[in-house]
């Protein structure tokens, strides 16, 4: 169990406290994230030019949004911003002291995040000759985003394809540095939960409704979006509203060894 937070942010001209404003949001559900994820924290944004800045560390996110690291990441977002996206890990394989297991992962020219377990990810590195960074299982999915990017967009096809070959839990946000104005949500047999707001032009999201309910409480104008398990969602900068929603699939098994 994980925890998945972020903001994916629409095209607009924000003023600076508007961009605090959506940091702050994201800051609160990232705390709230920790019970899900307490042996590591960690945040990136991307921006329009496929920039990027990465933080983690193998703390709780109490410690984390206090080092100073982590307020020099929120404060270069800016009106490029595409992107912010956190994560709690709850370690299962993988030393959370090598920082290269912690989340977000970069693969490539990939970056993502992922709540769940791929149970077959060591066959399927060898299967598909991948290269491998880190020990958890995680990468594999950031790998086959990473390949299935064609003329620097992502092959949603390519991509669908060989997440049927996954066996385990696979819920994650992903986003490629050569194509930064799309984000990628895969929402499985994983928990995850996103709010629009049509004003703001942004969307928040967390792993738990309830965080969002207490971050959003005093918040007006932040609507559901109702996306049903095993959705791909595709979310582009320039009309956020405009997001498309198909089916994914993949051999879902919530233990190893379990019959799918």
């Amino acid at each position: 169990m994980c925890g998945l937070a972020g903001v994916i942010f629409g095209n607009k001209r924000r003023r600076a406290e508007e961009r605090e404003y959506l940091a702050w949001l994201f800051t609160r559900l990232l705390l709230l994230s920790e019970e899900r994820g307490p042996h590591a924290t960690g945040a990136a944004w991307l921006d329009t030019d496929g920039g990027h800045r990465l933080f983690k560390r193998p703390v709780t996110a109490e410690r984390f949004v206090t080092d100073k690291a982590f307020a020099e990441l929120l404060a270069g977002i800016n009106n490029r911003a595409t992107l912010l996206l956190g994560h709690t890990r709850w370690r299962t394989r993988g030393d959370e002291r090598v920082n290269s297991n912690n989340h977000p992962i970069r693969a490539g020219e990939v970056i993502g995040t992922h709540n769940g377990t791929i149970y077959n990810a060591d066959y399927l590195f060898r299967r598909w000759k991948m290269r491998r960074f880190a020990e958890v299982d995680s990468e594999i999915l950031f790998r086959l985003a990473a390949n299935a990017a064609r003329d620097g967009a992502m092959d949603i096809e390519r991509f669908k394809a060989r997440l049927r070959r996954c066996r385990g839990q696979i819920t994650a946000v992903i986003a490629c540095r050569t194509d930064p104005q799309t984000v990628i949500v895969l929402k499985g047999n994983r928990p995850l939960e996103l709010r629009w707001h049509p004003r703001r032009k942004a969307v928040l999201y967390a792993s738990d409704p309830a965080y969002l309910d207490a971050v959003l409480a005093e918040e007006k104008g932040w609507r559901e979006i109702a996306v049903p398990p095993m959705s791909l969602v595709v979310f582009r900068r320039e009309d956020l509203a405009g997001y498309s929603v198909e089916p994914f699939e993949f051999v879902a098994q919530e233990r190893k060894g379990a019959e799918p």
